[in-house]
């Protein structure tokens, strides 16, 4: 016979199948299962290496062509070439091995949120004990406050309600239908959900592995993980360069074998000089660098990264789809209006005195712990203390005064809860709290500063026009009436205590919205980027919310989708639609993958919020998913590329900012690189063709030494450019050639190559000396000395692809500065150094001779700044969306 599913089964089944009980286990039998089952936790992803990680960071094409070029060097006896070369790629390995470990600490230290303890009875007795010690048959008990320490059947249940994404009333009732979905199974509490309100008595049913956070846990290892647009665009770039490395080494190579000028090792010897130069040895170790420094500045802003790709794909996002509780809000209920006496005040402007029934309900009827550190509760029930709290109402004496005796919990259906405390004439005061359309049917009197009359028509239309106007503005009502009882009703129940009451009031509370969250919205969509809303709240406080932060106008009524009128959009009806919706209320988890899918089909980059165990596979499947640190289950975090260590939705675009910089400066660190690169390739190639002497290997690796890695990596610090927010994203089908930075690369490649080769002509045609050994020696020198210094001077036009460099500022940036020094003074010394000039086949260069150098890197800023100037001309403005 098939065994029913556990929410089918009585709790008396329960213990049964469980062999426990409510008084729990001993103490010998949760030893021994502990022994047989395991500890409660999740299995840790098996950890790598150093080893490991180091050998993992040469799995890139780029790292793996210059390994190839290494081993070539080194076959054909350069080996200062392939030392210089292994050099750079270790170097990048060390880099990127530092930096995931770095991110790992940072995530790992998120972990201490999880409960680390858990009560429970063992041997009839109530103890704590941690909560990895948990086994199957533990009798657990719950309280607002606490996170379910493992997967639990509620046994005995008293308001119970469970934050599952939005929160979920629970019940220990036995549950009818076949397969229902984890949301629908409310006799369940599951591993890592939070307890916003209430008490339960559970018994532990699946620990670690084996709950339902585990069984995620394992698809989402399984899964395979998205290419950022990073990772895509620095494979296509590898594929690319590889290529053309290949096409000039063997057209060289070939060409110079037919011509007869050099012989088989030469011409190798001068391929390899030709890749060496195609080759931009440092773009790895500087594509990490950039993106460790923008993940250490984006940590500084609460933002931290996971993965160093994700940091670049943040700057192409299209779409925030954003959590509203929390993230777009406080997360934290405050009392804005109070209605009494007939008139709606501002909560600030209305007076609280001890003999106030209104105040004495509020408190009363409420399930709010004073803890050492705060309050802990349901968030309305905890406003309403801090609200009291604030006002120095004399909490703590009232609740000592007016002890509870009973109660009849909150449940759904009546939208009501009651509890009754004992007067000094021996009388009972019956408070209850609840939704205002269910509580004013049990109303019969109204009291008025005192004064208990009989309630009329026109009080109660007032009362729900009241109600209604406040719920308009995202305003959550809650109504408070009163009963004056000679002894507690027996039985207590609804139709016995919940009758002929008195009403005290209405109090109005709002999670208000983050103070910044406005502002940033606003940065976004000047961004070009599309803020999402997505929440569970009702359709009307969800617009009012969106409104308020500027997600969406008073007009755009239609802008708002619930999850009822989603699920009936087929997929590629809502592919169709998914434009026309801001904002998603009353959404399950589970919607969050098809707004997902539907904008990634569209072609956009998308980035996610979440922080419930049922939100991990849309986390997953955006190109972006953003996990809680504050408020995420341990699964949401595992699932997401970044966490937001203060929930905070200004946080997003604080590093959308981030990621559209790394990746600015990524993209100008490529366009000095190639060009400095293709300078060299033609310079070479020009040389070879024309039967001049040719620059060697040594003299290509000494230059790219020197100008690919302190001024290339100087690049990638660059601070923000003006208008870099105002632009809208670039695309998913953009890459770093975009924007001109192709035409760029060549036209200045070209340029390079032509000045250089041009010294070179110069002094051979007008030399020094009489000699003609010496007179080349000097041309090569000179061209070796200009080949370097104009690639410095270039290095200044990189500062921005098309602004200006006296616009944009020559010295803001002191590291850049710094790096042009050191890096001029290592290319210098080869040349000014006795002995250095011998090693590296160069003369001393006379006065005339570097002015000749110096003035062909400065014509390079000169031409490059003309040539700005006409693109500036012809490219469209940016304006501000």
């Amino acid at each position: 016979m098939t065994k029913r599913p556990l929410y089918q089964q009585t709790v008396a089944d329960v213990y049964q199948q469980l062999q426990t009980s409510e008084q729990g286990l001993s103490a010998a039998s949760a030893q021994d299962r502990l022994a047989r089952n395991g500890r409660n936790a999740l299995a840790q992803q098996k950890k790598t290496t150093l080893l490991q990680r180091f050998i993992g960071q040469f799995k890139d094409l780029m790292i793996i062509v210059l390994l190839v070029a290494a081993a070539i060097a080194g076959l054909t006896g350069e080996l200062v070439d392939a030392v210089i070369i292994l050099l750079v790629v270790i170097l990048n390995a060390i880099f990127g091995v530092f930096q995931e470990a770095k991110a790992e600490e940072a995530i790992n230290a998120l972990k201490d949120m999880a409960a680390p303890s858990a009560t429970v009875r063992r041997d009839g007795q109530v103890l704590t004990v941690k909560s990895d010690e948990l086994v199957v048959g533990d009798s657990v008990l719950l309280e607002a406050g606490d996170v379910v320490p493992a997967d639990l059947r509620l046994v005995d249940v008293a308001g119970l309600k469970v934050e599952e994404s939005v929160p979920v009333e629970k019940t220990s009732a036995v549950l009818t239908g076949d397969d229902l979905g984890l949301g629908d199974r409310t006799n369940l509490a599951f591993m890592n959900s939070n307890v916003t309100y209430g008490r339960a008595t559970g018994v532990v049913v699946a620990t670690g592995m084996a709950t339902e956070v585990g069984r995620i846990a394992g698809m989402l290892e399984a899964a395979d993980e998205t290419t950022t647009p990073l990772q895509a665009n620095l494979v296509q770039l590898g594929k690319a360069l590889t290529g053309l490395i290949l096409v000039i080494a063997a057209v060289v190579f070939g060409l110079g074998l037919w011509r007869g000028t050099a012989n088989v090792i030469d011409m190798l010897l001068t391929a390899i000089s030709l890749a060496v130069a195609a080759i931009p040895e440092g773009l790895p170790a500087i594509v990490t660098i950039t993106l460790a420094l923008g993940t250490q500045r984006m940590a500084k802003r609460h933002a931290l990264v996971r993965k160093l790709p994700a940091v670049e794909t943040l700057g192409s996002t299209d779409i925030i789809a954003s959590d509203k509780t929390g993230t777009l809000t406080q997360n934290k209920m405050t009392v804005e209006q109070v209605y009494q006496n007939g008139r709606l005040v501002p909560a600030a402007d209305n007076p609280l005195r001890a003999d106030d029934p209104l105040a004495r309900v509020m408190l009363l009827s409420n399930d709010t712990q004073q803890l050492a550190d705060g309050l802990a509760g349901d968030p309305t029930e905890t406003a309403l203390v801090q609200y009291q709290l604030d006002r120095q109402f004399p909490v703590a004496q009232t609740l000592k005064t007016y002890p509870r005796v009973a109660e009849i919990p909150f449940d759904s259906e009546r939208k009501l809860m009651t509890t009754v405390h004992p007067l000094s004439d021996g009388q009972f005061l019956v408070a209850v709290k609840g939704a205002p359309d269910e509580l004013l049917k049990r109303v019969t009197r109204v009291d008025l500063a005192g004064e208990v009359t009989t309630v009329t028509a026109a009080q109660r239309s007032a009362i729900l026009a009241t109600n209604h106007d406040l719920a308009t503005q995202a305003i959550r009502v809650l109504a408070f009436a009163y009963r004056i009882v000679s002894a507690v009703p027996t039985p207590l129940d609804s139709a016995t205590a919940e009758q002929d009451l008195i009403f005290a009031g209405l109090v109005g509370m709002i999670d208000p919205e983050r103070p910044e969250v406005a502002q940033a919205v606003a940065e976004a969509k000047g961004a070009g980027i599309r803020p999402i809303m997505i929440t569970g709240d009702h359709r009307d406080t969800a617009a009012a919310i969106a409104q308020r932060l500027g997600i969406i106008t008073a007009e755009q009524t239609d802008a708002v989708l619930t999850g009822a009128e989603l699920d009936a959009l087929d997929d590629a009806t809502f592919q169709k639609t998914v434009d026309q919706y801001a904002v998603y209320a009353r959404v399950a988890p589970e919607h969050k993958v098809r707004i997902v899918n539907a904008w990634q089909k569209r072609g956009k980059v998308v980035a996610m919020t979440g922080d419930g165990v049922n939100d991990a596979p849309a986390l997953k499947a955006a190109d972006i998913g953003i996990g809680m640190g504050i408020t995420g289950t341990e699964v949401a975090k595992g699932a997401s590329d970044m966490v937001l260590a203060d929930d905070n939705f200004a946080t997003i675009v604080v590093a959308v900012e981030e990621g559209r910089k790394v990746f600015a400066n990524i993209q100008k660190a490529i366009q000095y690189l190639l060009s400095a690169n293709l300078g060299e390739v033609l310079t070479l190639f020009m040389m070879t063709m024309l039967g001049w002497q040719i620059l060697a290997p040594v003299h290509i690796l000494w230059i790219n030494l020197v100008t690919d890695t302190l001024p290339a990596i100087a690049l990638g610090v660059e601070p923000l450019e003006r208008n870099l927010m105002n632009r809208p994203p670039r695309g998913r089908q953009s890459n770093f050639f975009s924007g001109g930075v192709l035409s760029g690369i060549l036209y200045q490649g070209f340029l390079e190559g032509a000045l250089t080769l041009g010294v070179y002509w110069l002094a051979i045609t007008f030399p020094v000396h009489a000699s003609a050994s010496l007179a080349h020696a000097d041309a090569l020198t000179m061209a070796f000395a200009t080949l370097g210094l104009i690639q410095l001077f270039h290095a200044f036009n990189s500062k921005s692809i098309h602004g200006s460099l006296f616009k944009i500022g020559v010295w803001r940036n002191k590291f850049f500065n710094w790096a042009i020094v050191i890096a001029f003074g290592l290319l210098a010394m080869t040349i000014l150094v006795p002995g250095l000039n011998g090693i590296f086949h160069v003369t001393t260069l006379t006065l005339g001779q570097w002015g000749i150098v110096g003035l062909a890197g400065l014509l390079m800023v000169v031409i490059v700044e003309i040539v700005k100037f006409f693109q500036r001309r012809a490219l469209p403005q940016v304006t501000t969306r």
